[in-house]
């Protein structure tokens, strides 16, 4: 982990309300693979903690993020441009990781919840697994990255939860209704989209590892704040940030 400032080299909209932002590091950082997550500044004295961003793709010393704008500190992040200069800590939290058994591996993704999945993709190309995605977004707006989930994955489904673009369903309903059966399952999206693979897992009686990233709100990124604590299954408590975000599904409650 290291506490660096990054130089912006590309910030623009990606889909309706949603950012892309591609940054240089000033040295090398070893670490950054999927399902882990970055925080920044967005470059405002006036707000001191930094955003809690996943990795969606990271090459060298470069590195891309997708964030959505939902209050002032994202829209201040939105704004930056190339040449920018944003302090970073990086890289933060545990993340996917895939055994060389598990050759059979579906993608469930929801939202911002999306970019993790595309940085499995991404991290794993080339490596025979053969990978099933199902990608929910709200509208035919919020729709991004078709190509590059197409193009890594051997069946891809895109679907909005008003049906203006791919079928009206979501990407939960999605991977049910192609009754595949994967080694493994991924998954990153708000919470009722997590509990909904849950139940949906529990009622069909499957019994296929499933690991999810949690989405909370955070403070620190480093386990010292509290502000992300989860409860487990067992009564105990977890730190999203520290102990996770990435957890077997049934280690958490949803």
């Amino acid at each position: 982990m290291k506490d660096l400032q990054v130089r912006v080299l590309e910030n623009a909209p990606l889909a309706a309300g949603v950012y892309k932002m591609t940054f240089a590091l000033p040295e090398r950082v070893d670490g950054i693979s999927c399902g882990k997550f970055v925080n920044l500044s967005v470059g405002d004295g006036a707000h001191l903690l930094r955003r809690p961003i996943a990795v969606c793709a990271h090459e060298g010393e470069r590195v891309t993020v997708c964030y959505q704008v939902k209050g002032e500190g994202t829209r201040l992040l939105s704004q930056k441009a190339a040449g920018d200069v944003l302090s970073c800590l990086l890289p933060l939290g545990n993340g996917f990781s895939l055994t060389g058994q598990q050759r059979s591996v579906a993608l469930v993704g929801g939202g911002v919840g999306v970019f993790p999945m595309i940085s499995v993709l991404r991290e794993f190309e080339g490596s025979g697994k053969a990978f099933y995605s199902f990608m929910g977004f709200r509208t035919k707006a919020a729709v991004c990255m078709e190509e590059v989930i197409s193009a890594l994955s051997v069946h891809a489904a895109i679907v909005t939860d008003d049906g203006s673009y791919g079928a009206k369903s979501n990407a939960v309903e999605a991977f049910f209704a192609a009754g595949i059966r994967p080694d493994v399952i991924l998954s990153c999206g708000p919470a009722p989209m997590l509990r909904a693979l849950k139940a949906g897992l529990a009622a069909r009686g499957m019994n296929v590892p499933c690991y999810v990233s949690l989405e909370e709100r955070m403070g620190c990124g480093i386990g010292a704040c509290l502000v992300c604590v989860c409860k487990r299954s067992d009564g105990h408590n977890a730190r999203v940030c520290k102990d996770g975000p990435v957890f077997e599904i049934g280690e958490v409650e949803l």
